[in-house]
């Protein structure tokens, strides 16, 4: 673990303050500081380097990108307190910090256009898909009710998307995190939440059937229309399952079984929707207490909220 003293060295150069700064604004690729400093990726790279030796900040691969956050909040949030603190006594606005922020505005500028983009191209994909099932708010209303009767606590949404599901319960969590394979899902996902305000929630790359989490660091787990994409439904379950603490809870969104059999051409579906008897099978395999929440009827595809518990009296036996 690093000492003080490196800490400090690691603070001892204007361009390593500057790229905390940044940071605490908003998670960034390297490419993306080297564009807002100014200076080459090779150099930015560097200094990069020495805060993570430093365990001042952490580096997450997401297909050819790499995005930086922060390290050990223990040890990076009473640094700040300290510099926040010298800031004040030095009074004055720092000039870098003015430019900095006026090319961090233009980096969030360019992801917007880039989402833009992404989602005009697949609009008609997606109205298509849409228009076969209940409207999208109605089921985001009866998550809502699925979630209503306790706190979310730690929340971890598989297969997060454009991170929709971070959006609504974000804020009533005490930790939010999106997970998902795709980095330009994640791309989107991160325009999205810092558009809504929501710049604290925590985004990963992550395969569904092996997570980049602990056992028992959520206590709610959102898998919202993800399944049918998969090739192993009972190994994702599975996998969620074991991220779940004592009496936590994970909350499946996806279709009924149908026969609709073109949506696996067009639309890379795998299962053509689940059955409760099976979706509730997967959920006792995975060691859950399973039910089924609600069937919302009203187009040509039914979806199906499943939920399945954790028993809180098992696991602490275990413990």
């Amino acid at each position: 673990m690093s000492g003080t003293a490196e800490i400090f060295r690691a603070l001892g150069d204007p361009t390593r303050l500057r790229i905390l700064a940044l940071l605490r604004a908003m998670e960034l690729s390297v490419g993306e500081l080297a564009h807002v400093l100014g200076q080459s990726q090779p150099r930015v790279s560097r200094h990069v380097k020495i805060l993570i030796d430093a365990g001042l900040v952490e580096r997450r691969k997401e297909g050819s990108w790499v995005f930086l956050s922060f390290g050990d909040a223990g040890r990076v949030q009473p640094l700040f307190v300290l510099l926040d603190h010298w800031a004040e006594v030095g009074g004055g606005e720092d000039p870098w910090a003015i430019a900095d922020a006026a090319r961090l505005a233009a980096v969030r500028a360019d992801r917007a256009a880039a989402a833009e983009r992404y989602f005009a191209s697949h609009a008609k994909d997606w109205d298509e898909l849409r228009s076969l099932h209940i409207a999208e708010s109605e089921v985001e209303a009866a998550i809502a009710r699925a979630l209503a009767d306790r706190p979310v606590g730690r929340l971890v949404d598989i297969g997060t998307g454009t991170g929709r599901m971070l959006e609504l319960f974000g804020r009533d969590c005490a930790h939010a995190l999106g997970v998902d394979r795709s980095p330009e899902m994640l791309r989107l996902a991160r325009v999205k939440l810092a558009q809504a305000g929501l710049d604290s929630a925590e985004l990963r790359q992550g395969d569904m059937y092996s997570l980049p989490l602990a056992s028992g660091a959520a206590d709610t787990i959102i898998i919202h229309q993800v399944l049918h994409y998969a090739q192993q439904p009972a190994a994702a379950v599975a996998e969620a399952a074991r991220l779940l603490g004592p009496g936590g809870r994970l909350l499946i969104v996806d279709f009924a079984a149908h026969e609709r059999e073109e949506l696996r051409s067009r639309d890379a579906h795998v299962r053509l929707g689940f059955s409760d008897e099976i979706m509730l099978k997967y959920l006792e395999a995975a060691g859950l207490k399973g039910r089924v929440v609600e069937h919302l009827e009203g187009g040509e595809l039914t979806v199906t909220i499943w939920a399945g518990e954790r028993s809180e009296a098992k696991l602490k036996v275990v413990a």
